[in-house]
């Protein structure tokens, strides 16, 4: 360990698998304790299973091994007053809040005139209206431990225009906006906020998708180069955001606010 979190609490969203797992882990091999939730629950609206209690209870186990504390709950980031006392909860064992990390997302694919009124609802009601009760829920304790790091995870779909997502495309550009807000009302406090955005990720989110994908890119062959990233890969693995979110958690990027940092294989620059 090299311990560039020694001391901190970091509250991260969506902790049962995929991404918010291996933030969790990797934030904890450098010496964060952890305050954890994710919905454990599936949707109706999206294809593919979402991540249960026990995977939400492997994630404590896997941080506990690195002997670093961890809290962890079963909520839904929906859920503005259970994300609250989360982290309320959370900074009552631990003792602080240094770091949010606003994880949470679901995906859905379809193209715009299949899109229901249900699918646009729950995906903004998860990815925008869930970063926003996650970082309200924190800021206040970021204040109080004289500053801190805000880093959500948006995609290179918040900033571009990527067909067939479009409600997942308009709560990622969404988020950029309310962290640029957040940057700039929370500067005088001493806290950062950024976002980051990943290409696609080796996560079920990203990997279920594939074959409807395949079946829309065929139908439509001019799209299918927007997918693509420029450098030899087509999926990242998890711990390759973990390690552009240590980096915005970690005083390395104290004066590193109101950006978008792409970890996304060249994708953006298509």
């Amino acid at each position: 360990m090299a311990d560039r979190l020694a001391g901190k609490v970091a509250f991260i969203t969506g902790a049962g698998r995929g991404q918010g797992r291996a933030h969790a882990i990797r934030l904890a091999e450098e010496g964060a304790d952890i305050i954890a939730i994710d919905a454990c629950t599936d949707f109706d609206t999206v294809r593919y299973a979402m991540a249960s209690e026990d995977d939400l209870a492997q994630t404590v186990k896997l941080v506990e091994a690195l002997d670093r504390r961890i809290i962890a709950s079963k909520v839904d980031v929906r859920d503005a007053a259970g994300v609250k006392k989360a982290v309320d909860d959370g900074v009552a064992t631990l003792g602080r809040l240094d770091v949010i990390v606003a994880n949470a997302a679901i995906c859905s694919w379809q193209k715009w005139d299949d899109t229901s009124p249900q699918v646009w609802q729950d995906t903004l009601d998860v990815n925008l209206t869930g970063v926003w009760n996650t970082v309200t829920a924190g800021v206040d304790h970021l204040i109080a431990a004289g500053g801190g790091s805000i880093i959500c995870t948006s995609s290179t779909s918040g900033l571009k225009g990527t067909p067939w997502l479009g409600p997942y495309v308009a709560a990622k550009h969404g988020v950029v906006g309310i962290v640029k807000m957040f940057a700039n009302e929370l500067a005088r406090h001493n806290i950062r906020a950024n976002t980051v955005h990943p290409t696609g990720v080796d996560t079920p989110l990203a990997t279920n998708g594939f074959e409807i994908l395949n079946k829309f890119i065929e139908d439509d062959q001019k799209m299918g180069p927007i997918f693509v990233n420029p450098m030899p890969i087509e999926l990242l693995e998890p711990r390759e955001i973990s390690n552009a979110v240590l980096f915005l958690a970690s005083d390395e990027s104290r004066y590193v606010t109101g950006t978008q940092l792409k970890v996304d294989a060249g994708n953006c620059n298509i």
